[in-house]
């Protein structure tokens, strides 16, 4: 037995239609309207969110510096931290000379796996302040690119949800205009045909 063949009509919301209520023209431009901001609208967000992190990151990079230190103690009595675990960093104390010439000491991320005495590489701010190792190039790119993309789904995502709640408000006055009519309709049909 052969399946009987379905016709889409595409754009019947659009087309001229005695059955087409006002409410379908009003969901075919929501819907239109939805996908278009979904597209144009996502694309703009995850571009200006990129940009803005290469920007973070590059002044990331202007700020910090490396300066070369000294452990005082070595890094396998040294306490692993949560962040640091996965790369086999620790939290360690180091010494250094700061541009005034002074001796200093801080708590900082080291490589595991060092003595007492070892030279180590630590990275400063420009207030003199120990900071993290700005992202390389690559990793920077690696995370604008996550951060783009994270945006312009969510932006997308909001937007779809912004629809759909348009598309639902619709519906239930569709099925109210329903109720009123069926009120209206209904108790003829249950008189008997004389």
């Amino acid at each position: 037995m052969r399946k009987p063949k379905l016709t889409r009509r595409r754009w019947w919301r659009w087309r001229r239609n005695p059955l087409r209520r006002h409410t379908d023209i009003v969901e075919a431009w929501i819907v239109l309207v939805v996908w278009t901001v979904i597209a144009l609208g996502g694309t703009l967000v995850g571009l200006v969110t990129a940009h803005a992190a290469a920007e973070s990151f590059a002044q990331l990079r202007r700020d910090r510096h490396s300066v070369p230190a000294v452990l005082v103690e070595k890094t396998a009595q040294a306490v692993p931290t949560e962040e640091a675990a996965s790369s086999q960093r620790v939290r360690a104390k180091v010494r250094w000379t700061a541009s005034d010439g002074s001796t200093r000491t801080g708590w900082t991320l080291v490589n595991s796996g060092h003595k007492t005495g070892s030279k180590v590489v630590i990275w400063m701010n420009n207030q003199g302040q120990l900071a993290a190792e700005p992202p390389t190039a690559s990793a920077a790119a690696a995370e604008e690119v996550l951060l783009g993309t994270g945006a312009a789904l969510a932006f997308g995502g909001l937007t779809f949800a912004a629809g759909r709640l348009a598309q639902w408000r619709l519906d239930q006055g569709r099925y109210e205009q329903w109720g009123r009519e069926w009120a209206q309709v209904g108790p003829q049909w249950g008189r008997k045909a004389t």
